[in-house]
């Protein structure tokens, strides 16, 4: 043990004065290895950390839910048949009634509608922020918190009592300060509400599905629909959260039934509704995820071999250096394998420099990217991890050679040179 760890004390100092002694000639050689592991951190950072955020996001919004919407997601495209899907009838409110009556495998059901609308407060007029018209099992699928206020009541629901719960930026926007927004009386197209709640911040947001919740009010569905008629609502469709354990499978069969009965559709036609899964929006990322992460290996690859090319001449030089310092150990006998050791842990620890350079320039680059993206950059461990076992592989590869050399060495020869 005493011995390991004198070989690795003595292999690092070696890799130190090497950095220190020929600082040009070390910086250009390892130049390759900090760039390759600068891309391979970069790119693999920023996609967990897009892809984290992702996720983080459909969470909020219901990851394991359906949405029966007249639309298929999965059609969208350049080659979207949109002149198909917009005939179809609007989801109802007492669509959703029956789906809620008649599902076993469903937990909560909401009726959602959205659309545009122009919100006033003496003399403050918000400009298109998004009105939703939802029922009562909402705030369960969406998880939505009220930090000042409270959220629609029973009441509210059933009578489709003229109040609303409102985005935090909306309220600064009409208010100058959110705390201030609760009890407030705002018109809505002409018709009052009272605010009775507001939405905790939410921030930016990768995705854009339509629940900007910082720019929006959420009232009842019943009020929502006194204000629009049906063929002038922007988005309407039905929530369905499973029950625990339910596979979204079945729960799909199920509303699929459900909703075939309660439009009363035939065996011989097809459906006039579609079942999406919120968990689709982020397969939609794959291809990019999947081009990114080919892009950054690539680049990476390439600049890794170069920097092992480096490497590999810097340890043939130092071999060549060093010749009669190796003969003088071997004739104090030390063994091959120890000079093999100490070279190769020497090469390992230069990539290993070249690593640390590498996550530092990640490090920077992740700081100024969270300040203009709309999520963190984050470097988890595992990737720092992976980053440093390449260092480790390619600083063996490339000193193998120039180690093996130095170990077959005759000591007397290499005494003599000069």
């Amino acid at each position: 043990m005493i011995k390991l760890v004198s070989i690795l004390w003595n292999s690092f100092k070696m890799a130190l004065q090497e950095l220190k002694v020929n600082k040009l000639r070390t910086f250009l050689s390892l130049f390759g290895i900090t760039i390759g592991i600068f891309c391979i951190i970069g790119v693999l950072a920023t996609v967990d950390s897009l892809n984290r955020e992702i996720n983080k996001e459909l969470s909020s919004i219901g990851s394991n839910t359906i949405w029966v919407d007249k639309f298929d997601f999965t059609q969208m495209g350049p080659d979207f048949p949109w002149w198909k899907y917009v005939k179809r009838p609007n989801l109802k409110y007492t669509e959703m009634v029956f789906l809620k009556d008649n599902s076993k495998q469903s937990k909560y059901v909401s009726l959602f509608l959205g659309n545009g609308v122009n919100a006033e407060y003496a003399g403050t007029t918000l400009q298109n922020t998004i009105l939703f018209g939802v029922s009562e099992d909402f705030a369960q699928i969406q998880g939505l918190k009220i930090v000042q206020g409270r959220f629609l009541s029973e009441s509210d629901f059933a009578r489709g009592t003229p109040v609303c719960v409102i985005g935090y930026q909306d309220a600064e926007d009409l208010f100058g300060a959110p705390q201030y927004a609760v009890g407030k009386m705002i018109a809505v197209n002409g018709r009052k509400l009272m605010i009775v709640g507001l939405i905790e911040k939410q921030g930016k947001s990768v995705l854009d599905v339509g629940f900007q919740y910082d720019q929006s009010i959420i009232t009842s569905n019943i009020f929502f629909s006194s204000l629009f008629v049906e063929k002038n609502v922007g988005r309407n469709f039905i929530m369905v959260e499973p029950k625990d354990g339910v596979p979204i499978e079945a729960l799909k069969e199920e509303i699929r039934g459900i909703m075939r009965q309660v439009r009363r559709l035939s065996p011989q036609d097809e459906d006039n509704f579609a079942l999406n899964e919120v968990n689709f929006l982020s397969k939609l990322f794959d291809p990019l995820f999947a081009t990114l992460n080919i892009a950054g290996w690539a680049i990476a690859g390439l600049s890794l071999i170069v920097g092992a090319f480096g490497v590999a001449n810097i340890m043939f030089v130092t071999v060549r250096e060093r010749t009669s310092q190796i003969g003088l150990k071997k004739a104090l006998g030390a063994k091959k394998r120890t000079i093999m050791t100490e070279f190769l842990l020497e090469s390992a620890f230069l990539c290993i420099v070249g690593g640390l350079v590498g996550l530092f320039l990640v490090w920077l680059l992740a700081l100024g990217l969270s300040s203009v993206l709309p999520f963190s950059i984050f470097i988890a461990p595992r990737i720092i991890a992976m980053a440093f076992t390449i260092c480790i592989v390619i600083g063996v590869l490339a000193g193998i050679i120039p180690a093996s050399q130095a170990a077959k060495m005759d000591p007397v020869e290499a005494i003599r040179s000069k």
